[in-house]
C-alpha cells in the first residue's frame, strides 16, 4: 500500500475509532466517518470492504491496544497487585472523562447482542487473554473476570452518570471491591 493510500486509511480508521469509542459500532455511517476524516463518501471502499468491516477492525484494535497497555504492567508483581494498578487507572476520572479515548467497551456492550458474532468472539477473546495477564495462575481467572467485570461495569456507570458525585462514587466504589 502507497503512503498516501495508508494514511488515508489510518484517518478513515482514527474517525471511525473516536466514534466507536463514544457511540459504539452500530453508530456511526460512513457518512460521519467520511466526514470525520475530511473525506468523501466516494473513497470510503478503497480502503474498506464494508461499514461493517471496518468497525470490527476498530472494535478489535482498540481490544489490543488495551491488552497491549494491561500487558506493560510489571509481571513481577501478583496478579491481585496488577489488577490493583490497572483499576488504579481504569476507575480514575481522566479515563471516565475521556470518552474518545480509551476502553471501547462501555459504549459497546449495550449493543454487542445486535451485532454479528464476530464481535462476541472478539470480546471473548479479549477477556481470556487479559484475565490470563491479570492473575498468577489459571485458577485464578474467574477471580480476574470478576474484577474486570467490575471495573468496566463501573467505568460505564461512572461515565452514564456524568462527572459529579455520584459518579466519583462510583468509580471509588468499584475500585476498592478490586483492590
Amino acid at each position: 500500500m502507497n503512503d498516501k493510500k495508508a494514511l488515508t486509511r489510518e484517518r478513515i480508521f482514527q474517525a471511525a475509532a473516536s466514534a466507536l469509542l463514544r457511540r459504539g459500532p452500530q453508530q456511526p455511517g460512513v457518512a460521519e466517518v467520511m466526514d470525520a476524516a475530511g473525506l468523501t463518501v466516494g473513497g470510503f471502499y478503497a480502503h474498506f470492504t464494508s461499514r461493517d468491516a471496518l468497525m470490527l477492525e476498530v472494535f478489535d484494535q482498540l481490544l489490543r491496544k488495551r491488552r497491549d497497555l494491561m500487558a506493560l504492567i510489571d509481571p513481577a508483581l501478583s496478579g491481585s497487585e496488577r489488577r490493583s494498578l490497572a483499576a488504579s487507572f481504569y476507575l480514575s476520572r481522566k479515563h471516565r472523562d475521556a470518552t474518545d479515548a480509551g476502553c471501547p467497551l462501555p459504549s459497546t456492550l449495550g449493543v454487542l447482542p445486535q451485532l454479528s458474532d464476530t464481535y462476541r468472539a472478539l470480546l471473548a477473546e479479549h477477556l481470556e487473554i487479559l484475565s490470563a495477564q491479570m492473575c498468577d495462575r489459571p485458577e485464578d481467572a474467574d477471580k480476574a473476570l470478576a474484577d474486570l467485570a467490575l471495573m468496566v461495569g463501573g467505568l460505564a456507570l461512572a461515565r452514564a452518570l456524568g462527572a459529579g458525585d455520584l459518579s466519583d462514587r462510583v468509580l471509588r466504589a468499584a475500585k476498592l471491591a478490586v483492590i
